[in-house]
């Protein structure tokens, strides 16, 4: 399914930064960004990829910040008081 049909079903472009510590030196925090279309506000894309992180990957997360926004939405108009006239 294309991108914007999933937008039309209320897929968001969600962003999520995730802090782990790294596997030689667990005392340090690397951050990744993340960016997918997912579903707010269970977010089932992401959470699997959490799951793939914790099962396959030695970066023990330390936590994760989430941010998601609308690409389709309806139009927003702003009427104003005042005309216009020319000659």
């Amino acid at each position: 399914m294309s991108d914007f049909h999933l937008m039309l079903k209320d897929y968001r472009l969600t962003t999520a930064e995730i802090l782990y510590h790294m596997p030689d030196h667990p005392s340090f925090l690397q951050s990744y960004i993340w960016q997918e279309l997912d579903i707010a506000p269970r977010f089932p894309v992401l959470n699997k990829f959490l799951a793939f992180w914790e099962s396959q990957l030695e970066g023990k997360l330390h936590s994760v910040k989430v941010a998601s926004a609308k690409l389709v939405v309806p139009a927003q108009f702003t009427f104003c008081k005042g005309e216009l006239k020319i000659h």
